[in-house]
């Protein structure tokens, strides 16, 4: 007997086999009804994400995490030009990737292709139902979506809109199916449903993306937790670093790209560090750091190792002082997670350094690590921001939902 699951991926792989057949026209003029459509029931998806948010403050929910999960007209509004700018972007699929002729008079080349049936299993955020369906759908792929359950009010809601969109286009509306059923036994299913899913991508904490990696049969692109540095150099412009550092810190706090750890060269921490600590302090951030940083500023308080890897998505930050910018990138590639990492400098050497050696997938010079966003990289809206080195690295727009085939063309070529 067919399970729920399985219903979902025979339903998926049958609606990707149509979208790959779509041409660009059609699918911009989807993504164009989808858009529209969430902005008109915005009433409806406010209402629906009321009742998350309701229930997840009776549970005592963090704000920080609350922040994550809250949709507003606005963010709504992003949603759709999300999928606007989806439909700008130039569509990857059917692009031929060089085309080179043998000496045997073959002509082989490669050519851009829908990855499949691409499952998505992520928490909180529900503005990731509508920027992977975005995604998934311009690179014609079907998406199967299992968000957590502290947000199913607004994903049913946003799938349900976004279902009517495709409906007035004459599209499947299987081309997002969202899992409804929440429990820890369909995720286990998902993880194994080789076969009908083509890849996998876990969007969420720690806990959840080690646990995809380590049990899905299903290929995975892993999406990484951000424990992410600002590292202020002995050259920095003061002003700058704090600017910097208050943007990355607190303009949002539950993002994976939010710094979490300042680590500061020991000429420049006298001068820095105060005025740093005081901006932080305007927002309610905690700040923990090694003795040297306590014995600057009597607001710190001690850190343990434990912080130096800690991705906190709340009020707090750690800071660590280093005597070299050698020291700083050993430090770095230590605790990060392979994220987000930014140095403030004028010593144009050190800033080439610190790029080249620090391992992360996205390394910035003198801007907050908050940009790590495939909106702000110009991609529409991202799928996640991948850690890992295979296949997809940073933030993933359209091309890495594809995968390429051989083509190749002959007039009657046998092999001796």
């Amino acid at each position: 007997m067919e399970t729920y699951m399985q219903m979902l991926g025979r339903l998926a792989k049958s609606a990707s086999r149509e979208a790959a057949k779509l041409g660009t026209k059609a699918k911009n003029r989807g993504l164009l009804a989808v858009a529209n459509e969430l902005v008109e029931e915005r009433e409806l998806i406010l209402q629906e994400n009321a009742k998350d948010i309701e229930a997840a403050k009776a549970k005592g929910v963090k704000q920080s995490l609350i922040d994550r999960l809250a949709l507003t007209e606005q963010r709504i509004e992003d949603m759709a030009e999300g999928l606007r700018q989806i439909a700008a972007l130039d569509d990857p699929i059917g692009e031929v990737l060089g085309m080179k002729t043998r000496p045997n008079g073959l002509r082989i080349g490669k050519k851009r292709v829908p990855l499949g049936v691409v499952g998505i299993i992520y928490e909180s955020r529900p503005n990731v139902t509508a920027d992977a369906f975005g995604l998934c759908f311009k690179t014609g792929n079907a998406v199967i979506l299992r968000g957590g359950s502290d947000a199913i009010h607004s994903n049913r809601a946003i799938t349900r809109v976004i279902k009517e969109g495709l409906r007035k286009e004459k599209l499947s509306q299987d081309l997002i199916l969202l899992v409804e059923d929440t429990s820890r036994e369909v995720v286990n299913e998902m993880m194994k449903m080789h076969g009908w899913i083509d890849v996998l991508i876990p969007r969420g904490g720690a806990g959840l993306i080690a646990n995809v990696v380590a049990n899905s049969t299903v290929p995975v692109i892993e999406t990484g937790t951000g424990n992410c540095h600002v590292y202020v150099d002995e050259t920095a412009d003061i002003k700058m670093a704090t600017d910097i550092i208050e943007n990355a810190k607190t303009q949002r706090l539950g993002v994976c790209n939010a710094c979490e750890s300042l680590v500061i060269h020991s000429k420049i921490a006298d001068a820095a560090l105060p005025k740093i600590v005081t901006r932080l302090k305007e927002h309610g951030v905690e700040i923990r750091g090694d003795e040297r940083a306590q014995a600057i500023s009597s607001e710190i308080i001690p850190a343990t190792e434990e912080d130096w890897g800690t991705e906190y998505l709340d009020a707090i930050i750690s800071v660590k002082i280093v005597d070299s910018i050698d020291e700083a990138i050993t430090h770095i590639n230590t605790y990060n997670t392979g994220h987000s990492e930014s140095i403030i400098t004028k010593d144009y050497d050190n800033a080439l350094r610190f790029q080249d050696e620090i391992d992360a997938a996205a390394v910035y010079v003198n801007a907050s690590t908050r940009f790590t966003d495939g909106f702000e990289f110009g991609f529409g809206a991202e799928i996640g921001i991948s850690t890992q080195k295979l296949h997809a690295r940073g933030p993933m727009g359209l091309e890495a939902l594809t995968t390429t085939k051989y083509i190749i063309f002959g007039n009657g070529q046998i092999r001796g």
